[in-house]
């Protein structure tokens, strides 16, 4: 029912549900989910495909790095991880011509210089080949302006149009 690209310790770069039309959710870095079992934030994901027309979801994230607390998340990037990350991404989506996406990672975003830089390096691959992107957000921004995080939002909450350039002028 799902699949996964990664291991279930250290780190997930894709998960997916069979769909036609999924919504693809960018997180800030993965938990505990896998191709077996979803865990809180996965459910949530799934809701909100499910809620707004959507008949699968493709979770990745800024930063593969598995954890469960973000305090564990690394203080400086791995280069490796980062580029495998976008490896991942960038096969996963190599046939897709048209993508909704959703931002969604929240307030932790902030608490890491380097998850700025990761977003700008996703932006680019979803972007190659002309491939057309819908950004999408849950609700309003967070008072901290970061797109809200699917556990901290009503799952009726509706999807708003999410300013993907304004975001990124404002973390030069």
């Amino acid at each position: 029912m799902y699949k996964m690209i990664g291991d279930d310790i250290n780190h997930r770069y894709v998960l997916s549900s069979e769909g036609a039309k999924p919504l693809v959710v960018i997180g800030v870095n993965p938990s505990t989910a896998n191709e077996s079992k979803l865990d809180a934030t996965m459910r949530r994901v799934r809701g909100f495909a499910e809620h707004n027309g959507y008949d699968g979801f493709v979770m990745i994230n800024l930063y593969p790095q598995r954890a469960t607390n973000f305090s564990e998340v690394h203080q400086q990037r791995n280069e490796e991880l980062h580029q495998k990350n976008l490896e991942a991404i960038r096969a996963f989506f190599k046939e897709s011509e048209e993508l909704d996406i959703l931002a969604a990672w929240g307030n932790h975003a902030g608490e890491r210089t380097y998850l700025k830089d990761c977003f700008r390096d996703i932006v680019s691959v979803l972007q190659e080949g002309g491939r057309k992107v819908a950004w999408k957000q849950i609700g309003a921004l967070t008072k901290k302006k970061h797109p809200r995080h699917p556990l901290y939002a009503r799952q009726d909450s509706s999807l708003e149009v999410f300013d993907v350039a304004r975001y990124l002028e404002k973390r030069k």
